[in-house]
């Protein structure tokens, strides 16, 4: 079902902002030339305002991030100013920017809609519901959330910070970000906070297993999925492994995975480049890699180019940190390869935990990771660096490891 611009204008007066003739002249603009929007404010509701009224205006919202260095910002803004977009274009988002500058994906109005009816059966959505998008709206997630809630007729909640607020929890009934927010939703419930949330959807990167059963017996439902910025959904597991998403064909070709629906973004801005490719015949990749288990399930293996070569083994880091989440008194871990002259890279794990104790972690990867897969430094932090989005922050990790900011356990 595509948000109609009643439906927004709707859902506009029962958010309340400031003057909204600040955005009306330069909107003007921006659409008689087929120009985005840049989007940015310290309150997420006014962004969310701001760029849904930009929308039923016609326009192209861009959200960023008020934390961004004012030199990002202004990078971003004339780029955006200075591309001219297809016609279709109704979205301009972007990456994570976990590795680098981030990205701008274009995407049509029906490349979000499309996708609407099948994410309202898989959670039951429906007008009473209250959806909560902690995540930061310049994340597609959130801001996807957002939108599709809307255009069902559920409420919206988006935190006033940059992250998940406990007391936001009490009149939720969905929630819609990654397992970083699902564990800080889950922390909250079991320390005695109030909620109402009946179901999670989850994506952005895996949900372990042991967060998906703590999050069962404080009564949510969840519902993981595999996706990407450029792709949309890909694949979703209710419980039984990533089975293709509704709507979505998918096909893993030499290990890598290729996507054909119709939720597909256009493109990159022209400026931008990255692991976006769209084959002849539409399937996409961002070169994500993966197999099949025994049952036909999506078994995900990392990015191709963010592997690790060690020795004479190559290691996918997001294989070694799904494990080691499931070692004791471990909260969350991110894994890198570090320099080293004779082996390549050294396979290291930062450890996010309040108790870490090294020998339990060793023993605990003898007996679960293969030798290539174990690693051979472990450091500790008190908290992970991560994107606005809730994924692991790994340039900036890599910096803290290279730099000696971490401990080394």
């Amino acid at each position: 079902m595509a948000s109609s611009s009643a439906q927004i204008r709707c859902a506009l007066e029962r958010i309340e902002w400031g003057d909204r003739d600040s955005v009306v002249a330069p909107l003007r603009r921006a659409i008689s030339g087929r120009r985005a929007t840049f989007v940015r404010a310290p309150s997420a509701p006014e962004v969310l305002v701001r760029a849904l009224e930009i929308r039923a205006r016609g326009g192209v919202p861009a959200i960023g991030d008020d934390r961004w260095s004012s030199q990002l910002t202004a990078s971003l803004e004339a780029d955006l100013a200075a591309a001219e977009l297809g016609a279709d274009t109704a979205w301009a988002t972007f990456t994570s920017g976990s590795t680098d500058r981030p990205r701008v994906v274009l995407r049509s109005e029906s490349s979000w809609s499309s996708s609407y009816a099948a994410v309202t059966e898989l959670l039951g959505l429906t007008p009473d519901d209250v959806v909560y998008a902690p995540a930061p709206l310049v994340s597609s997630l959130s801001l996807f959330a957002a939108v599709h809630a809307l255009s069902e007729g559920s409420d919206i909640r988006v935190p006033v910070g940059h992250s998940l607020a406990a007391s936001d929890l009490a009149d939720a009934t969905i929630l819609h970000s990654t397992p970083f927010a699902l564990g800080l939703a889950v922390d909250a419930i079991e320390a005695g906070v109030p909620h109402s949330v009946r179901v999670a959807l989850i994506g952005g990167d895996r949900a372990s297993h042991t967060l998906r059963d703590r999050a069962r017996r404080a009564g949510i439902d969840v519902v993981a999925y595999y996706g990407a910025a450029e792709l949309s959904f890909v694949a979703v597991d209710l419980g039984d492994g990533l089975r293709p998403f509704p709507g979505v064909d998918v096909d893993v070709r030499g290990g890598t995975v290729w996507v054909r629906s119709d939720f597909i973004a256009s493109g990159y801005l022209a400026s931008d480049s990255g692991p976006f490719e769209v084959d002849a015949a539409g399937w996409a990749t961002v070169g994500d890699r993966a197999t099949y288990d025994s049952t036909g399930a999506l078994v995900l293996g990392g990015r191709a180019d963010g592997a690790i070569l060690t020795a004479a083994a190559t290691v996918i880091p997001e294989d070694v940190e799904h494990t080691l989440r499931g070692a004791p008194d471990v909260r969350d871990v991110a894994v890198l390869g570090v320099e080293h002259p004779r082996m390549g890279a050294l396979v290291t794990a930062v450890i996010e935990s309040t108790t870490p104790d090294v020998r339990a972690l060793r023993e605990f990867a003898a007996a679960h990771l293969s030798l290539p897969q174990r690693p051979r430094a472990w450091y500790w932090s008190a908290e992970l660096p991560r994107t606005a989005s809730g994924k692991l922050d790994r340039a900036a990790l890599a910096v803290a490891v290279n730099q000696g900011a971490l401990t080394k356990l």
